[in-house]
């Protein structure tokens, strides 16, 4: 069951524009399609963590009937290296490999079975290497160097007043090292997709991606050509929740398609995308918090290890993320922040749903319930001591537009059903199950941040049909973002759904958006027609003044076209009339513009935040350690809702997906391996999981006098979840959590601790 509260008064329908299509079948996915002489691709991925490449074979290959072409590193015209923030993995290893899945050679082939014999039939031999599977290990003198420049990638900190001196003046601390699990994205589509050569020398991708100008960016440095030449086509796609923000296929797609002048088709299994794709970094937390006897924390220090794995892609800015919110919503004079990431031989780690944001809360809301037992204070009464105000500065200091989020998502799930309805808060009927409820917030700043670039545009236009064309750079990989679009074109133009067509994900077709990541989307969408209703509309109203000799003011537009103030039952002039007579001159109006950004020269620092408060309540059985949650509520201060249906989507599914990163999911690696290399091992949520209810509010008020609107809530639902339910296992069980997922191991021996303790108490 599932309650959602919130206070918007939207028009128009709220069925999904790809609905429809979806639950029918018609809509394909990227890897869904099929061209003439299509080839199918396999590339050959290293099979050891750490080793030096002496040599490579494909002659064996190159001579199986059915093989087209084999390609290696000599194979790349360009540059043989891509990478989001700076070049440093290769397409095609050269002379060295860092992780199993590095990319050694790549084969197209008439059918996948050939292709995957070709692979074997290749022969690479391989100087295994001493392998670093572990970050703290790469940071001794002695661990062999991964890279030029050494095995760190990034370091990051912050600090305000001196922490040394406040940890003197404070009567309680709590000191304790958080570990944080590489996380699966487990998206529904894998990578993949074909890659088509053209009649005219240019190259068109499908394939699924986070923002196909970017991706247009990397390949022509990769193929040597103009970006011109490339088209990239990323909508839509099965999910990515960040796992494909970088290159992945593409790369070896490209340079088949042409070498063999025929379309490629590569669809990585599920085994080859644990293998080779992005996870969550994997992160060690150690806090140091004090507080006085009052309930005021005087005193804050973190140091943050991640694991980036074998290359960069966008390790650099998870790390600053982290940093930034490493106090969160949390006021505290003396603040120590240091952050390395650093790379080892395990798999790449990237951008996922968060965005660091996740591990550091996790550890940060930990040390407020650990404080708050300390105090013996309510948790939550800590948390509203400390809260930061509606104009306070921002977590590293920047000026930051001011919002009392953090005050209202407390005060909101401070009032839920869950915390004050004692039926729920009753012990279950078994000895065995143990219940608990737990409390968490979260602060998470959207867009890329300060000293990125962020850019951002859109363009709406009359097209040839009558339809009014809504065109954006962003791509639809399950989140909402049609409707969205939808939605927010019918409250600002007036028009109605039919009235639109929405054009997204083709860099041939749409303006650039910059990525559909860092929960901007939804925001950059509403901004961008903010600046271009009032120009479309006023050459609109213009055009059918023109045509009716009606005055401008006495028009406006609606459903079909044109109305006047008398018109009841049909538009004066239809929007296809006024297309006719525009053919010469469309109507069309174009915007570009950037994120709004913090004015504080902070790397990374963010200007917009939303917030949320998250309660659980657990039902631990302590015979085998098994955890449920049962309950699950969250408060969302994210500014007004858009498309309720999507909004709910996202909350609901970023809970259930950190609800399996606390209570299940690991990527584990031993010695650079994955050990599991696949779903029958690797464990996520399933029906069977989802709580009992689950209660969403969505708080919609702003600020006075923000203008910057609807906040994107793609990440925030996934960030207080973990800490609530570790809390909330603490008050069935009396167990603290440092490292997830939650073991159920670690619980039957702490129960069992305690129960021998309570045992010897009695009998002595």
């Amino acid at each position: 069951m599932v309650n959602f509260s919130y206070s918007s008064n939207l028009q128009g329908s709220f069925e999904r524009p790809d609905g429809v299509d979806k639950v029918t079948a018609n809509l394909k996915f990227l890897t869904d399609l099929s061209f003439p002489n299509m080839l199918y691709g396999k590339i050959l991925r290293s099979v050891y963590p750490h080793a030096k490449i002496i040599s490579i074979s494909a002659k064996n290959a190159e001579e199986l009937p059915g093989v087209r072409a084999v390609i290696t590193s000599k194979d790349v015209p360009g540059l043989n290296r891509f990478g989001l923030i700076f070049p440093d993995q290769p397409v095609l290893c050269e002379d060295r490999v860092r992780y199993v899945g590095d990319a050694v050679a790549a084969v197209a082939a008439e059918t996948e079975e050939i292709a995957e014999k070709a692979l074997q039939l290749i022969e690479v031999e391989y100087e295994p290497l001493p392998v670093i599977d572990d970050p703290e290990k790469a940071l001794l003198p002695s661990a062999p160097q991964l890279h030029p420049d050494g095995n760190i990638l990034h370091q990051a900190s912050y600090q305000k007043g001196n922490v040394e001196e406040a940890f003197q003046t404070c009567d309680f601390i709590v000191e304790e090292t958080y570990e944080l699990p590489r996380q699966m994205h487990a998206y529904m589509e894998t990578e993949g997709g074909v890659i088509v050569p053209e009649k005219d020398g240019r190259i068109t991708v499908y394939a699924g991606t986070q923002h196909g100008y970017k991706d247009r960016f990397q390949l022509a440095r990769i193929l040597d050509i103009p970006e011109s030449k490339i088209r990239v086509v990323s909508s839509p796609m099965g999910g990515s929740f960040g796992g494909k923000d970088e290159l992945n296929i593409q790369p070896y797609g490209a340079l088949l398609a042409i070498k063999t002048g025929c379309p490629v088709k590569i669809h990585q299994s599920r085994r080859e995308s644990v293998r080779s794709g992005l996870k969550r970094h994997p992160m060690k937390i150690t806090m140091k918090t004090g507080a006085s006897r009052s309930g005021k924390i005087l005193a804050h220090q973190v140091r943050i290890i991640a694991d980036t794995g074998a290359y960069a892609t966008l390790g650099p800015a998870v790390l600053d993320f982290a940093v930034e919110h490493a106090a969160g919503p949390y006021i505290i004079r003396n603040v120590h922040v240091e952050g390395v990431s650093v790379y080892t031989n395990n798999g790449v780690a990237g951008e996922f749903r968060g965005f660091g944001g996740n591990q550091v809360t996790f550890a940060l809301e930990g040390q407020m319930d650990r404080l708050a037992a300390k105090l013996g204070i309510c948790p939550m009464e800590l948390r509203k001591r400390n809260l930061r105000k509606a104009d306070d500065p921002g977590p590293v200091g920047q000026e930051i537009a001011p919002t009392d989020g953090a005050a209202q998502v407390l005060k909101a799930i401070s009032q839920s059903l869950l915390l004050n309805n004692k039926e729920k808060r009753e012990e279950s009927t078994s000895q065995w199950k143990k219940t608990g409820i737990g409390v968490a917030i979260a602060m998470h700043g959207g867009g890329l941040g300060f000293g990125r670039l962020d850019p951002a545009g859109g363009r709406i236009s009359l097209n040839e049909e009558g339809k009014i064309e809504i065109s954006f750079g962003f791509e639809e990989f399950g989140q909402g973002l049609l409707s969205v679009i939808e939605q927010l074109a019918i409250k600002e133009i007036g028009c109605s759904s039919n009235d639109i067509k929405i054009t997204i994900g083709d860099t041939d077709c749409v303006p650039s958006s910059g990525s559909s990541t860092a929960s901007r989307g939804t925001s950059m969408v509403w901004h961008a027609l903010q600046r271009m209703k009032g120009p479309f509309k006023k050459r609109l109203l213009e055009k059918a003044s023109q045509c009716t000799g009606v005055p401008v003011d006495q028009l406006y537009l609606g459903p079909s076209g044109i109305w006047s103030c008398e018109s009841k039952t049909e538009p004066l002039i239809t929007y296809q009339q006024i297309a006719y007579e525009t053919k010469d001159d469309p109507i069309q109006i174009e915007t570009e513009f950037h994120f709004p950004t913090t004015p504080h020269s902070i790397p990374g620092g963010h200007y917009l935040y939303s917030f949320a408060a998250c309660a659980a309540r657990v039902e631990v059985d302590v015979l085998t350690g098994i955890v449920r949650v049962k309950n699950l509520e969250q408060s969302v201060a994210a500014g007004p809702v858009i498309y309720p249906t999507g909004y709910l989507g996202q909350i609901e599914g970023g809970s259930v997906m950190a609800l399996g990163y606390t209570l299940l999911e690991e990527a584990l690696m031993e010695k650079g391996k994955y050990v599991t290399e696949n779903f029958d091992s690797y464990l996520i949520p399933t029906i069977n999981d989802i709580p009992l209810s689950m209660n969403i509010t969505a708080i919609e008020d702003l600020y006075e006098g923000d203008e910057y609107g609807p906040r994107g809530v793609g990440e925030i639902g996934t960030v207080a979840v973990a800490p609530a339910i570790v809390k909330a296992i603490y008050d069935a069980i009396g167990l603290w959590v440092t490292k997830l997922p939650v073991s159920r191991e670690e619980i039957v021996k702490a129960v069992n601790q305690r129960e021998m303790k309570e045992w010897l108490t009695t009998k002595l």
